[in-house]
């Protein structure tokens, strides 16, 4: 067996990798060394809920495998007592904390090294903007947009980004979990052949959703509801499936071209999502991955990819009955602490190396997959990737625009989408109609 690329640091190994930064690459991206020293991190979390403060956690666990100390300096979240809550599980002052639709420039504006983001998809646009602008590492949350010119906008940071020198990961965990990295390996190598296609699924039960209190703001019923409306989390083909989307677009080596799908709302209530989605992702050269989600209680559950080839088949997390035909070697890959902590370990690691990964560019991508098969179910309509990518198409699709944006909670302009009002196939462009 192979080792594994990932090891961990001593904190003399630590200083020894940053000093190897050179003068002039700091002089490009003042980041690109953590402002406090080598031995200690500054973290900055926006979006303080159960997500959030667990990618904190799973950060802190991280740099305490590496070798490194830690330190919280900004919490920001919509609502004041979660930002309070989430200091409170980690040990950090009160007075670093910030509340509202705007507190996330507190955040960038702060001494942090590193900004983690985990609030409902629709601010990450502007937050991940907002976060590279301010030369800051970032972790953020899948699924970073829930609509074309959204993921356009993370691609542009993106690339800002990979100029700058600053690392950027991902939520898209499998990536960093060791099953799936020897899978990718076996499949680069040919272990199956040629990839033909296969099957991608989310199928679970039902998530949370709130009721709407008396008297309630708009915004405040939609950030507390955010899983429940398009606007907010871009359906839960997006929000949940993107991480079975994104394995088949990482197995696969290319976006799909096109999507067409249908779906239906049976159970939900509140907002204005469907309950489940089936779409035909066609990857071209006459490969098409069936995609299947569901969130409805009392079903039959799968949460898996499987990949068909000309020599044989994958799981996501490894071979088809029978095993690999033929002979590979797979690495071993480090897991220390599951795959959410691994991801932390792999930011972190990447900066001190000099080498950041910049995971920018595959999680929009999925996440533009997602939203591409959400646009044909809701419309009933054959959507190709291109249309959503170049503007001289004049595709309706390409400057689908889902509101209330970001910038909308800002000014304090967000109307809520009527509940259980939902889109309805065969209704042209637009996305809902009563």
């Amino acid at each position: 067996m192979l080792k594994g690329i990932h090891t961990s640091l001593s904190r003399r190994e630590f200083v020894k990798g940053a000093a190897a930064i050179s003068a002039s690459s700091l002089l490009v991206n003042p980041g690109a060394v953590f402002a406090a020293g080598p031995e200690t991190i500054k973290l900055g979390l926006i979006g303080c809920g159960g997500r959030g403060s667990g990618a904190l956690e799973n950060c802190i666990a991280a740099a305490k495998h590496l070798g490194l100390n830690t330190e919280v300096v900004a919490l920001a979240d919509y609502f004041m007592e979660r930002a309070v809550g989430t200091a409170q599980k980690v040990g950090a002052p009160e007075d670093r904390c910030h509340a509202g639709a705007d507190a996330y420039k507190k955040v960038v504006a702060s001494n942090a090294d590193v900004v983690l983001m985990a609030t409902p998809p629709n601010f990450r646009p502007i937050h991940f903007e907002a976060a590279v602008n301010a030369g800051k590492h970032v972790f953020m949350e899948k699924p970073v947009a829930i609509d074309p010119p959204g993921a356009r906008k993370i691609m542009a940071s993106g690339k800002q980004a990979l100029e700058k020198k600053l690392a950027v990961v991902a939520g898209t965990q499998r990536r960093h979990q060791a099953a799936y990295l020897q899978t990718a390996h076996a499949i680069a190598n040919g272990a199956i052949g040629k990839l033909m296609g296969g099957q991608i699924w989310w199928c679970g039960g039902a998530l949370w959703y709130r009721t709407r209190n008396e008297g309630e703001s708009d915004a405040d019923y939609m950030v507390r509801n955010w899983v429940s409306f398009t606007e907010m989390s871009g359906d839960h083909i997006v929000e949940q499936h993107v991480h079975n989307i994104d394995v088949a677009n990482w197995y696969i080596g290319r976006v799909p071209e096109s999507a067409l799908g249908f779906g239906g709302r049976a159970r939900r209530q509140t907002g204005n999502q469907y309950d489940f989605f089936s779409v035909d992702f066609d990857y071209g050269n006459d490969v098409h991955i069936h995609s299947m989600c569901r969130q409805i209680d009392g079903c039959y559950n799968r949460t898996s990819e499987y990949l068909v080839g000309t020599d044989g088949a994958v799981w996501g997390t490894g071979p088809g009955q029978g095993g690999y035909k033929k002979s590979i070697q797979l690495p071993e890959f480090e897991e220390f602490g599951g795959p959410y902590v691994q991801e932390h370990v792999d930011l972190l690691k990447s900066i001190v190396d000099g080498k950041p990964i910049n995971e920018a560019h595959n999680v929009a991508e999925s996440t533009l997959s997602g939203i591409m098969g959400r646009i044909s179910a809701y419309t009933g309509q054959n959507v190709r990737w291109r249309e959503l990518m170049d503007e001289s198409l004049n595709s309706p699709w390409y400057n689908l625009t889902l509101a209330a944006t970001g910038e909308d909670f800002e000014k304090g302009t967000v109307v809520a989408p009527p509940d259980d009002v939902v889109a309805i196939p065969g209704s042209g462009p637009r996305q809902r109609r009563s």
